[in-house]
Formats: C-alpha cells, sequence, structure tokens
C-alpha cells in the first residue's frame, strides 16, 4: 500500500508542472455587483460556446465577409466583456482592475501593446496568449476615471478580426486604434 501512494505522490508531482504549464486563457472576471450599483451604465456580457454556435449559425453565407466571419467564430470558444461608466471620476479604485490584470502575469501571456497617459489617468493595456504558436486567448483592458471595460476571449482570434467580430455580434467593442491616439496625444 506505501509503494502504491508513493507512486501515486511521485505521479502527482510530475503532472503538476504540466498541468500548471497550460495557463487558462478564459480569465476570471468578477461580477463588479457592487460597481454596477454605483454605474450610469454597465455592460455585461458572457458568450457561452453554444452561443456563439448559435450566433453563427443566423449569420447568412451569401457575401464573403459573412463567411470570414463565420470562420472566425469557429475558433471562438467564449467572450467576457465588463464595462462600467461612472457620472464621477473615480468611483472605482485600481484593484478592481489589478485582480484581473495580474491573471496576465501567467505564462504564455504576452503584452501587445501598454499605452498609459498619467496625466488623463488613462491606461490601455493588450495582452495575448500564445500556446504552441497558435493564439490561444485575448484580453484588452481600457481604464480612464469615469470608466472601464474589460474583453476576454477565448480561442484563436486575431486582433485584425476584431471589428468583424464587433460588426456580425453587434458587439460595443471601444476602439482600439481610438484608445491607443487618445491616449497618445
Amino acid at each position: 500500500m506505501k509503494m502504491r501512494t508513493i507512486k501515486i505522490i511521485a505521479l502527482a508531482c510530475l503532472l503538476t508542472p504540466i498541468v500548471a504549464g497550460a495557463q487558462e486563457a478564459r480569465l476570471k472576471l468578477p461580477e463588479f455587483k457592487s460597481l454596477a450599483g454605483k454605474a450610469t451604465e454597465s455592460v455585461n456580457i458572457s458568450l457561452s460556446p453554444w452561443l456563439l454556435h448559435m450566433a453563427g449559425a443566423f449569420i447568412d453565407d451569401k457575401d464573403a465577409d459573412s463567411v470570414t466571419t463565420k470562420q472566425l467564430l469557429a475558433g471562438i470558444k467564449a467572450i467576457e466583456i465588463r464595462s462600467y461608466h461612472f457620472a464621477t471620476d473615480f468611483a472605482y479604485s485600481a484593484a478592481d482592475i489589478d485582480g484581473v490584470r495580474s491573471q496576465l502575469s501567467g505564462p504564455g501571456w504576452n503584452q501587445l501593446m501598454q499605452v498609459h497617459h498619467r496625466d488623463k489617468s488613462e491606461d490601455v493595456d493588450m495582452y495575448v496568449l500564445i500556446e504552441n504558436n497558435v493564439t490561444k486567448g485575448f484580453a484588452l483592458i481600457t481604464s480612464q476615471p469615469r470608466e472601464f471595460t474589460i474583453i476576454n476571449i477565448v480561442g484563436s482570434i486575431n486582433v485584425d478580426d476584431l471589428p468583424k467580430l464587433e460588426n456580425h455580434l453587434h458587439l460595443n467593442l471601444p476602439k482600439i486604434a481610438e484608445a491607443q491616439a487618445s491616449l497618445l496625444m
């Protein structure tokens, strides 16, 4: 019996690095219930694989752009969006966002872009999770004194494909180029 226990422990020790190395693309996004009550506008979207499949079923296959979008959806497993707008500056704390941002420091996550404007208290952070040279996830965090948005896409996605996804699913994603341009001014 002791030998079997030792083998199980040894196997668990050997497998732990493998399991730990496989980074999860789905972030643990808080519900932000306390912030939703303070917000003048809040968006909480969670699209599961089944819902994404259903959305793809309603896309018309007659034009090339729609076919491309349908193929894009086939690579996506989930979409999570949290967005909050407030009537006053700093109605939320940096800790609310830092808890999500800390998840993006794990293995596999690569920061594509970080734009910080200290005077305006504006930040844009864009990350991608790459595993075996394949994109497995995408994360975008934008924050300003009166608003913040967190987007997490699980699955294979190209940043250039985000506008297509936004149009066909009628999502209100922040304009990345506009956010980047406003921070650089």
